[in-house]
């Protein structure tokens, strides 16, 4: 009855900052020096956002307890909304990227990430709302949630993608900290990492 919740995760959860690496002559050292001030802040996050996805998809099995599917989709979506949040203030406290246009996008970029917090806030709501003692209705329920997650992965994230184009998404992916993480942890403990998953975690030794 998670499948579709897990689907909709894996395709836009994870929208922030994926970037892939393009090689590009850099002309300003500042511009690197803000994707590193940013990236440095960023990696923790996204990797709140991994670990939350792969413990929505460890519940995805048909047999799976609505009352564990709530416990675990709501720590997730909690997960990722406190992860947006810190994307947003990252990306906020770097200040304007040093490129023509750079305040405007640096501005639309944090409000973004900021309504994407806010919608995720709200789904976990939804989500703890849920009756959980009837099966049918809980499916339903987590059905249009799912619905909900696809839009807000596949709408008004112009703003991110503005963001990493051009000069700044050149050195964005270039740092380290910007690059798609997997979970450090195993799925069934990732959502009770809530705080500061370590990357460097192995997958035995947290649960």
């Amino acid at each position: 009855m998670n499948k579709k919740l897990a689907a909709a995760l894996s395709g836009g959860a994870v929208l922030v900052l994926t970037l892939s690496g393009c090689s590009s002559d850099d002309k300003s050292e500042k511009v690197n020096d803000w994707a590193k001030t940013v990236c440095d802040q960023v990696q923790p996050q996204l990797q709140k956002i991994a670990n939350a996805n792969a413990a929505i998809q460890q519940q995805t099995a048909d047999n799976s307890k609505p009352a564990d599917v709530q416990r675990t989709d709501s720590a997730a979506f909690q997960q990722i909304s406190q992860a947006y949040k810190a994307l947003g203030s990252a990306v906020d406290s770097a200040g304007a990227p040093p490129v023509d246009g750079g305040e405007t996008t640096q501005k639309e970029a944090v409000k973004e990430l900021n309504a994407s917090s806010a919608a995720y806030a709200n789904l976990q709501k939804k989500v703890d709302a849920l009756d959980t003692k009837d099966q049918a209705k809980f499916a339903d329920g987590l059905k249009g949630i799912a619905d909900e997650l696809n839009k807000i992965s596949t709408s008004g994230d112009e703003a991110l993608k503005k963001l990493q184009s051009g000069e700044v998404g050149a050195a964005m992916a270039k740092q380290k900290g910007c690059q798609k993480p997997k979970a450090s942890v195993p799925p069934n403990a990732a959502s009770q990492e809530s705080e500061s998953p370590s990357p460097s975690a192995s997958s035995g030794k947290k649960s």
